[in-house]
């Protein structure tokens, strides 16, 4: 480590003479000018302090002109290096950018220095703060550790972006510390800030965005903070315990759209009236109550693209003023207090991709005007007292549909024929319902579960990525909820689990060979399960419980190799269960309720296992004093012509022995003369 901190001194030694401007929104690696020789000698003593398992800086070595090195940039005017950038992701002409790092000591450079998301340990030296002519630091998605003193930044007065978040950093300073400099990009992120709020903050005037979130803060927001400078454009503060009620902000007006993160907090009241300019609104997660009032009083269009409410504690009916942001892409108010009627307004989104509304009080009928939303993704409405039927509507308007959540309400009529359409479904859940009738045999049609992520569910998160919205799902198994978020593309789920259906399970449900979890339980559903049921290959999680289904377990329900969770319990199963690792380490409660039923992991052993059958050629009762009929296809008749091939067969041989028994005599020595006589005598007496 000492060695590293001398060569940073001696490259800083090195660089900081230049003072010159210099912008980087261009390339000057074809100029005449060459760099500095102390400088590539420093360059190259930095290099080899490195660990570059893949070859990034080949070029370090073979080019006396460090100005066209790779992540090198310099000024045209005098030649001095001015910039570093070792971003694992400036070198984008590698298939995986993302897995490849530097590793080594951390070193500055004159006005831009970027290192972020590599592998970069140890502190942050004290000595980057005599880079008086650093404009951009970037030390982001490291392993960085140690305290952040004003010592760090003590001379940094032209010093604009600044990147510390993602490491394992401690920002300390003084009440009373202003710093020398004005950032237009502040970010914090993970970073430990203290339980105050940051005081210094209040001398930043010009920043446009502010990422201050999991920063450990446990206090109220001070008055001054919300005069925001007019430049704002994105503000996050989520995950800290930030409390208190939110001011009116309605007033404020910005230059450009903006993105505001508070979710996770403590903040308690009702919500104000906010920006008309903000692009997406992230209130989640804290202690909301009362209306959403802030929406029935809009009179002008809003430019909200996202807007996300839910885990609050608001209440009161949904406003009914939604065709004033047609805009939204997308719309979470789950897990609230919400009551009445779905407005039929919302069918005004016209650009609605994420909607949830799940786990509150809603009633009456999933309104037509929802139709008009076709570029839906998610319909998330599950835990309300919805009633009505199924509208056969989703599956004709909805075709790039992959998550449809109708769970736990009054939901009644038949399985619609029309969500057989839904090629792009991922999540197929009305379970807790009162669906009757057959699953009807299109089910195999739904293709999305039969095929690894396609186009639809890849277009969800470029979405994700450029709003910093992620999606994401329930699943409820065994009366444990799993949400599935970042994997989510990976998910395929099918539950029609406490309804009313009854016939048999389609056999093309099996072709569905990409499903993870199949939840049938509690209809009253019954015939075999279908021998191909082991041709569900990715298949962790499958109940089939309380139903009447019959007949023997299929052997191929060992192959499903993935199998984690299996209950079978409460039907009319018959016979031993299948052998298979995944089986027998199975939980015995997954086979109860089967009379029939035995082997492991069930107590009770089978016959076969008790007493091994044998054949009994006679055909009478074995131990069990049961008729030993194993093989049916052993009669008495085969027993009458075995017995009479025997005796023919057997005189053939000893007629054709007395014909030739001279011939053969005057060959055989006197011995083998003497094992014939022996032999037809006992012919003789079989006979």
């Amino acid at each position: 480590m000492r060695a590293c901190y001398l060569q940073f001194l001696l490259l800083l030694a090195l660089l900081s003479c230049n003072a010159t401007k210099f912008g980087f929104s261009f390339d000057l690696r074809d100029s005449k000018v060459r760099c500095i020789e102390e400088e590539r000698q420093a360059l190259l003593q930095f290099k080899q302090l490195l660990v570059d398992h893949y070859h990034w800086l080949s070029s370090w070595s073979n080019d006396e002109d460090c100005c066209k090195w790779e992540g090198i940039k310099c000024s045209n005017k005098t030649g001095h290096v001015v910039m570093l950038d070792l971003r694992s992701d400036y070198y984008l002409r590698y298939p995986e950018p993302a897995t490849k790092y530097l590793e080594g000591c951390l070193v500055g450079s004159l006005r831009e220095f970027s290192v972020w998301n590599n592998r970069f340990t140890g502190p942050l030296p004290e000595s980057i703060g005599n880079l008086s002519n650093l404009e951009t630091l970037e030390v982001d998605n490291n392993s960085l550790t140690g305290v952040i003193h004003e010592a760090h930044f003590s001379n940094l007065i032209k010093l604009k972006v600044l990147y510390l978040g993602l490491n394992s950093l401690i920002l300390r300073f003084s009440d009373d510390w202003v710093p020398p400099f004005q950032l237009d990009v502040i970010s914090l992120s993970s970073c430990r800030l203290g339980l105050a709020f940051p005081k210094w903050l209040q001398s930043q005037k010009n920043y446009q965005v502010l990422d201050i979130s999991n920063a450990g803060i446990s206090d109220t927001i001070p008055t001054w903070f919300w005069d925001f400078p007019p430049r704002l454009s994105s503000l996050s503060m989520y995950n800290n315990q930030l409390h208190g009620n939110l001011p009116d902000l309605s007033s404020s007006r910005f230059d450009e759209v903006v993105v505001v993160d508070l979710s996770a907090n403590l903040f308690d009241g009702s919500i104000p009236h906010f920006l008309l300019n903000v692009l997406s609104l992230d209130l989640s997660s804290n202690r909301f109550s009362g209306p959403i009032s802030f929406l029935c009083e809009l009179n002008t269009p809003m430019l909200l693209e996202s807007l996300n409410l839910s885990n609050n504690t608001l209440s009161g009916e949904l406003p009914d003023c939604w065709m004033y942001i047609r805009d939204l892409v997308v719309l979470n108010l789950a897990n609230n207090n919400f009551y009445g009627k779905i407005p039929d307004s919302m069918g005004s989104l016209v650009s609605i991709q994420f909607l949830h509304l799940s786990n509150n009080g809603l009633v009456g009928k999933i309104p037509m005007s929802l139709k008009k939303c076709s570029e839906l993704i998610t319909i998330d409405l599950g835990a309300n007292n919805l009633s009505g039927t199924i509208p056969p509507w989703i599956g004709d308007s909805f075709s790039n549909l992959v998550i449809l959540n109708l769970r736990s309400n009054q939901l009644y009529g038949s399985f619609p024929l029309s969500l057989c359409h839904l090629s792009y479904i991922q999540i197929l859940d009305i379970s807790l319902n009162k669906i009757e009738g057959t699953i009807p045999e299109c089910i195999s049609n739904l293709s999305a579960m039969s095929r690894t992520m396609d186009t639809i569910s890849s277009a969800i998160y470029a979405y994700n990525a450029s709003r910093s919205y992620i999606d994401y799902a329930f699943l409820v198994w065994k009366g444990r909820e799993f949400v599935f978020k970042n994997t989510l593309g990976l998910v395929k789920i099918i539950d029609l689990s406490i309804n009313k259906l009854h016939g048999e399970i389609p056999e093309g449900i099996t072709n569905l060979t990409e499903l993870v979890a199949l939840n049938l339980s509690r209809n009253n559903l019954s015939g075999l399960i279908t021998p191909k049921i082991g041709l569900l290959r990715n298949l962790q999680c499958l109940d089939l419980s309380r139903n009447q289904l019959y007949g023997e377990i299929p052997m191929s329900i060992s192959n499903l190799s993935f199998l984690s969770q299996l209950d079978l319990s409460t039907n009319n199963l018959s016979g031993k269960i299948p052998t298979g690792t995944q089986i027998q380490s199975l939980d015995a409660s997954a086979f109860l309720g089967n009379p029939k039923l035995c082997g492991s992991p069930l107590p009770n052993k089978c016959t076969d296992d008790l007493h091994p059958t044998y054949l009994n050629p006679r055909g009478d009762k074995n131990q069990n004093g049961q008729e030993n009929n194993d093989d049916r296809f052993i009669t008495k008749g085969f027993y009458v012509a075995a017995t009479l091939g025997f005796i023919g067969g057997f005189w053939g041989v000893c007629f054709m022995s007395v014909l030739n028994i001279r011939y053969i005599m005057k060959r055989l020595t006197s011995n083998a003369r003497m094992m014939l006589h022996v032999a037809a005598t006992l012919c003789m007496l079989t006979f």
